[in-house]
């Protein structure tokens, strides 16, 4: 990790981009960091202990431009600054917590996910780099390293993976999001069960209303009278 010496005078978040200005080169490097962060703001709603982005701006170096990556994940710090939310995620200002999970959705473009991307987040303590690849066929789509000395060691390809320090897996699977059928990727619980998106939490829902109120029928009671 860098050291920063506190005397120094050190830009805020206010004074710095919130990103590098490069746009995302489709929509998958979007919407699939996107849809994890949906997910996660189900699962944790009660949680006020983390953070993810998506397409921000990680300040590491006041003397370094940002690293942008595609989706992360942080623990340990504030979900919530105030209502304006953060502009960018700066080191100095979320006590030096480097992210747990970085993930880099690469497309036909690559932007180093294999190379020099990968070699900075292990210089930072990231723990778990997520590198998908949905243009892989002979590999594995998704490929989750683990820093073990420094160094990203390739977790064993199953699916999901699980991620202990997390508390959660991470795999893909085929499913609709916003109307699209593909393969996304999704978080896991201990027993390899995919945890529902926020589209499939409303259907559940109108589904149980439907189901309830055909029972009142059945019963000769008038669903809309109850309201």
């Amino acid at each position: 990790m860098l050291k920063y010496n506190p005397r120094h005078y050190l830009p805020s978040s206010e004074e710095l981009p919130d990103s590098d200005d490069t746009p995302v080169d489709n929509q998958l490097q979007h919407l699939i960091p996107g849809l994890l962060e949906a997910i996660l703001a189900l699962v944790w709603a009660n949680r006020m202990d983390w953070f993810f982005g998506v397409d921000m701006g990680v300040y590491y170096d006041p003397e370094e431009p940002a690293v942008v990556p595609d989706g992360f994940l942080s623990l340990g710090v504030e979900r919530v600054f105030d209502e304006n939310l953060r502009l960018s995620y700066v080191f100095w200002e979320e006590n030096h917590t480097p992210p747990i999970m970085v993930l880099e959705v690469v497309s036909q473009t690559r932007r180093g996910e294999y190379t020099k991307k990968k070699k900075l987040y292990a210089e930072l303590d990231v723990l778990f780099y997520v590198v998908y690849n949905p243009q892989r066929r002979r590999k594995a789509p998704l490929e989750v390293y683990r820093l073990v000395d420094g160094e990203y060691v390739l977790l064993p390809q199953e699916n999901p993976v699980w991620l202990p320090e997390i508390g959660l897996g991470i795999g893909r699977e085929r499913g609709t999001y916003q109307g699209i059928t593909r393969e996304w990727l999704y978080w896991y619980d201990d027993k390899g069960q995919r945890l529902f998106t926020p589209e499939e939490r409303i259907l559940q829902a109108e589904q149980k209303a439907e189901r309830l109120a055909e029972k009142l029928r059945e019963l000769g009671i008038d669903p809309n009278s109850l309201n």
